[in-house]
């Protein structure tokens, strides 16, 4: 049977799933993720109980995501040199401790928030290593380099189940019994993906000494980003939304007692719906053949996310607000996840590491910034309008890439070819590159 025959046989939306070691990751991965996002709600709506302040939410926001911006460049470095592997199970057991700390003060009654924003700067160090080794790391648990797009897909697909799955129980609990047990449950399942982590079976790969210092490295990894366009454009673009439209998250308990009146169970849902959509736009990407026209959805899904921020923050009504959020959540993990793919299937080898920190900076580093600016509004022109102003920033961002589509699918197209992921007889049947 030839490869081909053998990719058409495989089931498409699992096929990354044959990958023993990315099953395993796969599978702790997504026991460990309902634990971190019902510490998410747990955390918001601990910290909204105990100042009423969407200026405090914004902040503990900035605190918990402000390290991934300032040590993201540097760490990048580091998960080009280290194991990547050593490195994720150092940071699982650090996690696995961060949740135990906040279990203990919260269960004891001490927790103020102080502590919450102490230990937020705490996991965003953390963060700040775990997220470009998880990404770089991916490309090493799949066997198969042709299914890396399914692969990243599959991700975001786990992420989405569990933030469905995570908001919903940690809504319940923390009205059953309080914010503090749903700490020690994510605590417990870190033990998840630990055990993944320590089953795996790779292959060490020789790293060759560097005999470069790491200012060098850095400075490398920072003109490729740069200069590049394609990367560039890709990693600008989500930088804007990610400032300007990811803090509606950040400002979901306000919206859910003041706007609609309601409680935890209230947050939970809407994080769910959020989530719901977001699980949908992650199976339309990892049912994708190919990574052809992937730039056009990018397109279409930031335009989405912006449009679905509009609406939403003119809803008034429960039953409303939770028919529009699943449009908002595909828009951003749509975007989110193609940018990931473009980037990881043109990225070269030696510089994977470095440039998932810039990816993980433009995602997940903006995001602080995000967050003040969307506390220190809401606080002066309320919690709808600065989500309008959100939605219709993206909207703008997503014009400007479509207008940017033309030059960079020319600029994409030879590399493609180059390594195999399209034939030259398929782009010349198409323009849709990106």
């Amino acid at each position: 049977m030839s490869d081909e025959a053998a990719q058409r046989g495989r089931p498409r939306l699992t096929r990354a799933l044959s990958s023993r070691n990315y099953r395993l990751f796969f599978g702790g991965q997504t026991v460990s993720l309902v634990g971190t996002w019902i510490t998410r709600i747990a955390t918001s709506w601990l910290v909204y109980r105990l100042t009423g302040s969407a200026l405090l939410l914004g902040i503990v926001g900035f605190c918990g995501q402000i390290p991934t911006l300032l040590l993201a460049p540097f760490t990048g470095v580091l998960v080009d040199r280290w194991d990547r592997q050593r490195i994720l199970l150092v940071t699982q057991v650090l996690s696995l401790a961060q949740s135990v700390a906040l279990a203990v003060l919260t269960l004891g009654g001490v927790i103020t928030v102080t502590h919450v924003l102490v230990l937020q700067v705490v996991q965003g160090i953390i963060n700040a290593f775990d997220t470009p080794a998880r990404q770089a790391f991916v490309v090493e648990m799949v066997e198969d380099r042709a299914d890396l797009p399914n692969a990243i897909a599959l991700n975001s697909s786990m992420v989405n189940a569990s933030r469905i799955v995570g908001p919903s129980v940690g809504g319940i609990i923390i009205a059953a019994v309080g914010e503090g047990w749903c700490f020690a449950i994510d605590a417990v399942s870190y033990l998840a993906v630990l055990g993944s982590l320590m089953a795996m079976r790779l292959e060490r790969r020789a790293r060759a000494p560097k005999q470069t210092r790491m200012r060098e490295e850095l400075a490398t990894g920072f003109r490729y980003v740069t200069q590049f366009v394609p990367v560039r454009t890709a990693l600008l673009l989500l930088s804007l939304v990610s400032i300007m439209g990811m803090p509606y998250t950040v400002l979901m308990p306000a919206i859910s007692t003041k706007v609609l009146h309601g409680g935890p169970h209230t947050l939970g849902f809407l994080m769910t719906a959020s989530g719901a959509g977001a699980l949908c736009g992650a199976l339309y990407l990892a049912s994708r053949r190919s990574v052809l026209g992937l730039g056009r959805v990018m397109t279409l899904s930031v335009i989405g996310f912006g449009a679905g921020l509009t609406a939403f923050s003119f809803s008034r009504v429960e039953w409303l607000s939770l028919l529009i959020l699943p449009t908002v959540g595909a828009g951003m993990m749509v975007t989110m996840a193609a940018t990931n793919t473009i980037i990881q299937t043109v990225v070269e080898e030696d510089l994977r590491g470095r440039v998932m920190a810039f990816y993980t900076m433009a995602f997940l580093g903006t995001a602080p910034i995000g967050s003040l600016i969307a506390g220190v509004a809401a606080d002066r022109i309320g919690s709808q309008r600065t989500i309008l102003l959100g939605g219709l920033s993206c909207i703008v961002a997503g014009l400007w890439f479509a207008a940017r589509l033309p030059k960079l699918r020319e600029l994409v197209r030879p590399i493609y070819v180059e390594r195999g992921i399209l034939s030259a007889a398929q782009i010349e049947g198409t323009t849709k590159i990106l």
